[in-house]
């Protein structure tokens, strides 16, 4: 009998200063794989550009590793794609 072994993500709980002063929540979701920061701050960044925030700081205070979990398959073409998935919480738009 074989075993279907379940992709993990790691969660990355990210705020950031949008340039008003307000404040943007999002998840960024990368595989378990990806555990240097500076990759998934670059992915950050990318998210924060697609939303005209280029410039905006991304560091450790504002981008945590929150939890691991099972891949959802929503999340798993754009990970192929681009290597991470882009939750937007608050603030985002």
């Amino acid at each position: 009998m074989s075993t279907k072994i379940q992709k993990k993500v790691n969660v990355w709980d990210t705020y950031v200063t949008k340039k008003n002063g307000e404040i943007m929540h999002f998840d960024i979701i990368a595989p378990v794989e990806v555990n240097d920061t500076s990759i998934i701050y670059d992915y950050g960044k990318l998210y924060i550009k697609s939303k005209n925030q280029e410039g905006q700081t991304l560091t450790s205070n504002q981008c945590r590793l929150c939890h691991i979990e099972h891949l959802r398959p929503e999340w798993e073409e754009e990970i192929i794609k681009k290597g991470f998935f882009i939750i937007e919480m608050e603030g985002c738009n």
